[in-house]
């Protein structure tokens, strides 16, 4: 498929990505978050997702990195995804020359976006924090094990929510699943909602993208399959959603298994992590060697990782760390 230049900048050239381009971003990437990279599995859909721009820069021909875009909050908010560089440009300040050229070219093709959201897994430091607003702080869990153990897990987990129940002994409730648009609609377009489940910089996070509850987003929520699962029909003060396990080159070929979580209740938290393990089993979703992460609110990261402890064979892959949610005006 052709494609012509967008621009230049600084010895770069910025150009559209394309399918073919697959091989040249996956050389790029090599070795990136530890082998927990989603792009190896969501480029080519990315090529024809509405309202994403993929921008890849070149030097001398040679493609050295890449920035993604999606539009989203009702055309109001671009959500910056998925930039890399090859390791013989870091350090030279590329990342930054082919943020701003996206920023400018997906502005031009959408005027009415006012905000640039991200979110990130590690602290770039107060200098580059200056030009953002932090909006939320998310905790992250990881567990790792091979598939088989799972079943283990999820019976071993069973036990510690029969033997311990809920404050003042009152059983923790199942579960509830929003299986339709219409159970979804009514759980998030709820004005109180993001205060009731304490919803982090009122953003529904989901696998990293920044979605603001409200009709324009639902469409983009719909088109992720997602598991969600709730205290309750009417008024939840826990809200909760899995991604389906997706393929990752972790140890050769893993799947990662995320699972977003909003609300601080601790018990209601165990319960919803059960839930989302057992309906993913029972899918048969877990193959092979599976990476679970699990976004939280801060205050319940401790509790978490005590109701996961046990000789399950699925053990924890990493001390405390925290997703961060920023953002900063476009003028």
């Amino acid at each position: 498929m052709a494609s012509k230049c967008l621009g230049e900048s600084d010895g770069l050239t910025f150009w559209l990505a394309r399918p073919e381009d697959y091989d040249d971003v996956m050389a790029v990437s090599v070795g990136i978050y530890n082998g927990n990279d989603y792009l190896p599995h969501r480029y080519h859909t990315w090529m024809t997702e509405p309202g994403r721009t993929v921008i890849v820069a070149r030097r001398a021909g040679r493609l050295v990195a890449l920035e993604s875009g999606l539009v989203v909050d009702e055309g109001h908010t671009l959500v910056v995804e998925g930039l890399r560089v090859c390791p013989s440009e870091r350090g030279r300040g590329v990342a930054g020359v082919i943020q701003r050229f996206a920023d400018g070219y997906i502005q031009r093709l959408h005027p009415s976006i006012k905000m640039k959201r991200m979110t990130r897994g590690d602290d770039p430091g107060p200098q580059k924090l200056a030009k953002f607003t932090l909006l939320a702080r998310r905790a992250a869990l990881v567990l790792c094990g091979e598939a088989l153990s799972f079943e283990l897990l999820i019976s071993h987990l069973k036990k510690k929510l029969h033997s311990n129940p809920g404050k003042g002994n009152v059983s923790i409730p199942e579960m509830v699943p929003l299986d339709n648009i219409d159970q979804l609609r009514s759980v998030l377009l709820d004005p109180k909602m993001t205060s009731r489940v304490q919803v982090p910089g009122g953003a529904i996070i989901q696998d990293w993208q920044p979605l603001q509850p409200m009709e324009g987003n639902l469409e983009i929520l719909q088109r992720r399959d997602l598991t969600w699962l709730v205290d309750k029909q009417e008024e939840p003060t826990f809200l909760s959603f899995s991604t389906p396990p997706y393929p990752i080159p972790f140890q050769g070929g893993s799947l990662r298994f995320n699972i977003d979580m909003f609300g601080t209740d601790q018990a209601l938290a165990c319960r919803a992590l059960v839930g989302h393990f057992e309906k993913a089993w029972l899918k048969g979703d877990l193959k092979g060697t599976v990476r679970v992460i699990v976004y939280m609110n801060t205050s319940l990261w401790e509790g978490l990782c005590d109701f996961c402890e046990g000789d399950t064979g699925v053990t924890r892959h990493s001390d405390y760390w925290e997703q961060l949610y920023l953002e900063r005006s476009i003028e």
